[in-house]
């Protein structure tokens, strides 16, 4: 998972997807962000939907997505599309993370509303069913608080089938939970502890319950800094402070917190912990996006470490 605001250029997308199908990492996520959320405003971001569109046409086998895309970017009709037409680019290899969206500043400089939460959540309920009808349904009519479709057919379908697998994201508060449990096939939440990740398995599982589904799986977003000894992980860890311009980081901190740092064995030890906390995927904050040598590594020597 590849924090686009920080800069990351077409060329530095490229060899990442490059570096991901190279050494068999299935998936590259984004964030979909339009401001750096440090302040550091040299480092832009291309917008995340047109770069999945573009690595879709430049990819064979890599799934791609965004970790996630705030209701308030987008009119559900126009995101629906831009994931449809991306599913056709890529042969069916997308997916649509979706959220409140939470970074005022961003909204505040580029123009998108920004209203309080509730209001938002019910932005995110609206699209939530608009996107999922626009890919499933034939015309249908949607009169809703904040948006309103008429005898609506969003021609073409989807590739995948049923349709691009949805992914709500969230620390599993009532709403969001319900609202995945309704419409989502992923629940995704990051930065978690490992009490933390069962209480939300739990309340996820609680809401699908309540509408008469299974258990959605549940996913973690989390940091990573791996290397294949404690020198190498100090040395990446120094490189991503510099890079980050941040102050003295120790080591043993980050590996005490909830972030994937250490070498490959303790990492992939944090890794099973979380399987066996009931999580199904994790999404590795990546965020220094020029090291492709950590990508090699977690496709490599990670992945098959804990498959």
């Amino acid at each position: 998972m590849i924090e686009g605001q920080e800069g990351v250029s077409w060329e530095d997308w490229l060899a990442l997807a490059k570096a991901c199908e190279a050494h068999g990492v299935p998936a590259l996520f984004r964030s979909d962000h339009y401001l750096n959320l440090d302040g550091k405003l040299d480092r832009g971001s291309l917008d995340a939907w047109a770069t999945v569109n573009a690595l879709a046409a430049v990819t064979t086998t890599l799934r791609l997505g965004t970790l996630v895309s705030p209701a308030t970017f987008r009119h559900p009709s126009e995101l629906a599309r831009v994931v449809t037409t991306a599913d056709h680019v890529s042969g069916g290899r997308v997916e649509l993370g979706l959220g409140a969206g939470w970074h005022e500043e961003e909204h505040r400089r580029f123009g998108f509303s920004f209203p309080p939460v509730r209001e938002r959540m019910d932005m995110l309920a609206e699209q939530l069913e608009i996107v999922h009808r626009s890919w499933t349904e034939g015309p249908f009519s949607f009169e809703g608080e904040h948006y309103a479709l008429e005898d609506c057919d969003a021609q073409p379908r989807p590739v995948q089938s049923p349709h691009p697998p949805l992914i709500v994201g969230g620390s599993a508060g009532p709403r969001s939970a319900a609202l995945a449990a309704r419409w989502a096939d992923e629940y995704n939440t990051p930065f978690a502890t490992v009490e933390e990740i069962r209480e939300r398995i739990a309340r996820v599982s609680e809401a699908c319950e309540k509408v008469g589904r299974e258990p959605i799986p549940l996913s973690l977003m989390t940091g990573v800094v791996v290397g294949l000894d404690r020198d190498e992980v100090h040395e990446k860890v120094a490189a991503l402070a510099g890079f980050r311009d941040d102050d003295f980081v120790d080591v043993n901190t980050l590996i005490a917190d909830t972030r994937l740092v250490g070498t490959v064995d303790e990492v992939g030890e944090r890794l099973l912990e979380l399987r066996d906390a009931g999580v199904h995927r994790v999404m590795l904050q990546h965020l220094l996006h020029t090291d492709l040598e950590t990508v090699a590594l977690i496709g490599r020597k990670l992945a098959p470490a804990v498959a």
